[in-house]
């Protein structure tokens, strides 16, 4: 297949990209510096017929960077999703087109299965990003209706695994957390966490999501679908299994309840991933987290990675 990806440069995109490299197929990967898709031209000048396109790039980051630029985020986020669906629509009108949603988009109070996606209002630290990845959504439902263009659009619950880049970015929960215990151990100060520890969350390794996108990119048309493990833990327990792991003394880790921590519970619902994709296994998620945090070590060992 030939494959146009924006957001390529970022971590999901690497993953990605590496998987299409091993299956022999053709990506032309776009981050920022190479198409900046707030421009109304950026991608006029990629001619070539694609089978698909994945639409990863997002104005955003992880911990409270929505909180302090809602309206940056929908100016930016709309400007750059409006861009890419023209850009489908008009030129492209072959390929399909697979999105990444967000799972902050599902109102609280609301079970978190696809078809409440466009139900209530998401949490006020996170609406305006939210919404924009609602829109983004609307957006390819309303072009496939009207010109009958294929799309699917994938809401993962939160990513982790190995080549995670932290330089000038606030870190997902479960990589600070790593970063944090690491520096106890390693350096003797306390590893400050936010919230009580009983909030929950729910975790889905990179390779695996990569597999369960692939394959439902040509098994599934004109669907959004939640793509998760099914399963979360509290944040205390993933502190507990990371301490152990890297032998840090417990009496280090300490918890902030003043910080920010968003909602108490957040795991999808994935029986409509379970019914597309009926013979797919994750990785056991203790596995998966031990070799994440033995990169890490591993790094802080060669080259201070903790320090940043």
């Amino acid at each position: 297949m030939r494959i146009l990806m924006t957001g390529a440069t970022g971590y999901l995109g690497g993953h990605l990209r590496a998987a299409f490299a091993r299956a022999g197929h053709d990506v032309v990967g776009l981050g920022s510096a190479d198409a900046d898709l707030r421009r109304d031209d950026a991608l006029e000048r990629f001619t070539d017929r694609y089978d698909q396109i994945w639409h990863l790039a997002a104005w955003t980051q992880a911990g409270d960077f929505c909180i302090f630029h809602p309206g940056e985020q929908w100016v930016i986020n709309q400007r750059i999703n409006t861009n890419v669906l023209d850009w489908w629509s008009r030129r492209q009108p072959q390929a399909k087109l697979i999105s990444i949603g967000t799972s902050c988009s599902y109102a609280p109070g609301e079970a978190l299965v696809e078809d409440n996606y466009l139900r209530g209002e998401p949490v006020p630290e996170l609406y305006a990003y939210a919404m924009t990845k609602r829109m983004l959504y609307v957006g390819q439902r309303a072009l496939s209706k009207q010109y009958g263009l294929r799309y699917l659009t994938l809401i993962p619950s939160t990513l982790f695994g190995s080549g995670y880049h932290t330089a000038g970015k606030q870190l997902h929960f479960i990589f600070d957390l790593i970063r944090k215990i690491a520096r106890a151990k390693v350096f003797g100060e306390p590893a400050v966490l936010w919230g009580d520890g009983g909030q929950k969350r729910e975790l889905i390794y990179v390779d695996d999501f990569v597999r369960a996108a692939l394959e439902l990119s040509v098994s599934v048309d004109n669907e959004l679908v939640n793509v998760g493990s099914g399963r979360e833990f509290s944040i205390r327990w993933y502190a507990d299994v990371i301490a152990k792991r890297l032998q840090c003394p417990p009496d280090r880790i300490q918890y902030d309840t003043s910080k920010y921590v968003g909602v108490r519970s957040k795991q999808l619902s994935t029986q409509k991933l379970q019914a597309l994709l009926p013979a797919f296994r994750f990785t056991p998620l203790e596995d998966a987290l031990g070799r994440v945090v033995d990169e890490y070590a591993a790094a802080l060992a060669r080259d201070g990675a903790v320090q940043h």
